[in-house]
C-alpha cells in the first residue's frame, strides 16, 4: 500500500500526458490529519531544479499538507519560468484541494519532478492532471502513485514497517523512484514517506537524517549526482501513538534501507548489485570516502560485470583516497575468498563464485574499528547504450 499503507493518507496516480507514450506521470499524496508535521533532505548538487528551490522553502515550518509529483520532466535549468511552473503547480493543488474541503494554502504543497533535464513542463496538460488526481484520491492509492512516478525504472519501489501491537501500532510506508544517476548526495530518486505515528517536525528531521546518512546516501551506482533528488518523510499522527525517537528512527532506517536496495536492484542496465564494505577504518568517514572510490572504479565494475575477481583494482581505488591505511596491511575479499592478504597475493582467485546477481567486495584496512557499506552496480553495455540512444 505504500504512501498509503499509514492511516491519515490519500493518494493517486494518473496519466496527464506529460509523457508522450501515454504512461501514468503524475501523482497527488494528501495528509489528512490531524497532524500535518513534516521533513526533507535534498540534493546537494548547486545546480538545483525548481521544484527542489520551492520544496525546500514550505518545509521551513516544518508543515505539509500534500506532495504532487511529475515525471516526463525534471523542470531543472529551466530559469524563472520554471520556478513559476512550480509555483503554479502547488497553487492548483491548494485550488482543488480547498475546492474539496480542506482548507490548504500553496506553502504546504510541495513539488517533485523527475525526468529530461532542461526543458518546460507541459503545465496545459500537468494542471488539468492535478483536479484529475485529486479526483481519484483514495486511500489505496499508493501503488498507483508509485507507478505514476516511474522514469527508466522497470519497476516501482514501495515499502511498509508497522510497529507494536493491535492497540498501539503505528506504520512507516514509502514510495521511490530511481535508476539512473544514483550516486551520494542522495541519489537521481523522489522518496515520499508516510507515517501516522504522532511526531512533530524536529522528530521527523532528526529520524529522516539518521536514516538517510546510510542508505540512499550511500547508494553509489554509476558516480553521478541529479539535480532533483527529494526525499519527503510526513507525519498524520493519525495512529495517536508517539513511539521512542530511537524506535521511530529505526523504522525509518528500515524503509528507507528496503528503498535503497530497490534502488540498486533497478539501476539502469545493471546484471550485478555490488556490496561494497569496508572493516577495520580508523574513522567512518575514511570507511565511507574508501567505499566511494571502490564504486566508481569503472575498470572494477567491468572486471564485475566478466566476473573476474580482479582485486588489484580495488587496491587502486583505495590508493586515491586520503583513508588512514598501509598498503602491505589491506586485505581484499570477493565474496567471502580474501584473494588479497596484507598488500599481495593472497587465495587462489579461482575459488571465487562470481555467478550469480549480488557480488560482496570487502576492503580491510587494517587502521581501526570503523566500517561501512556502499551499494553499486556493475558497469555494462546496455547502461551505455540505456543512456546514449536516447535522452533519459
Amino acid at each position: 500500500m505504500s504512501v498509503t499503507a499509514a492511516k491519515g493518507f490519500t493518494a493517486a496516480g494518473i496519466a496527464a500526458g506529460i509523457k508522450q507514450n501515454g504512461n501514468p506521470d503524475l501523482a497527488l499524496v494528501v495528509n489528512t490529519g490531524p497532524r500535518r508535521a513534516a521533513a526533507g533532505v535534498f540534493t546537494s548538487n548547486r545546480v538545483k531544479a525548481a521544484p527542489v528551490i520551492w520544496s525546500q522553502q514550505v518545509l521551513a515550518d516544518g508543515e505539509l499538507t500534500a506532495v504532487v509529483l511529475n515525471s516526463g520532466g525534471a523542470n531543472a535549468c529551466t530559469g524563472p519560468k520554471g520556478f513559476q511552473d512550480t509555483h503554479a503547480t502547488a497553487e492548483k493543488v491548494a485550488e482543488v484541494l480547498s475546492a474539496r474541503g480542506a482548507d490548504v494554502g500553496a506553502g504546504e504543497v510541495a513539488v517533485a519532478s523527475t525526468g529530461l533535464i532542461g526543458i518546460l513542463l507541459p503545465m496545459d496538460r500537468l494542471l488539468p492532471g492535478v483536479e484529475k488526481a485529486a479526483a481519484e484520491l483514495s486511500e489505496h492509492g499508493g501503488e498507483k502513485a508509485a507507478i505514476a512516478i516511474k522514469t527508466t525504472d522497470t519497476v516501482h519501489k514501495t515499502s511498509v514497517v508497522t510497529k507494536g501491537g493491535a492497540n498501539g501500532g503505528w506504520t512507516v510506508g514509502g514510495m521511490a523512484k530511481g535508476a539512473g544517476m544514483l550516486a551520494p548526495g542522495l541519489a537521481t530518486m523522489l522518496v515520499v514517506l508516510t507515517t501516522d505515528a504522532d511526531v512533530d517536525a524536529e522528530g521527523l528531521d532528526s529520524a529522516l537524517r539518521g536514516a538517510t546518512r546510510v542508505t540512499f546516501d550511500r547508494v553509489d551506482s554509476d558516480g553521478c549526482m541529479s539535480t532533483n533528488d527529494t526525499v519527503l518523510l510526513l507525519a498524520s499522527g493519525a495512529s495517536g501513538v508517539t513511539p521512542a525517537q530511537d524506535a521511530f528512527t529505526e523504522a525509518v532506517r528500515e524503509v528507507c534501507d528496503d528503498l535503497a536496495r530497490q534502488l540498486i536492484g533497478d539501476a539502469e542496465g545493471a546484471s550485478k548489485d555490488i556490496r561494497i564494505e569496508v572493516v577495520n577504518a580508523a574513522t567512518e568517514d575514511d570507511a565511507v570516502e574508501v567505499g566511494r572510490s571502490i564504486a566508481r572504479n569503472n575498470l572494477l565494475k567491468c572486471a564485475i560485470h566478466g566476473e573476474d575477481p580482479n582485486w588489484g583494482r580495488v587496491l587502486s581505488a583505495i590508493g586515491t583516497t586520503g583513508a588512514s591505511f598501509e598498503p602491505d596491511e589491506l586485505n581484499v575479499a570477493i565474496n567471502g575468498v580474501w584473494v588479497c592478504k596484507n598488500g599481495s597475493v593472497g587465495e587462489d582467485r579461482d575459488l571465487v563464485d562470481m555467478r550469480y546477481r549480488e557480488v560482496t567486495v570487502t576492503a580491510d584496512l587494517a587502521a581501526g574499528t570503523e566500517s561501512a557499506v556502499i551499494w553499486a552496480n556493475d558497469l555494462t553495455a546496455d547502461y551505455v547504450h540505456e543512456n546514449s540512444a536516447y535522452s533519459s
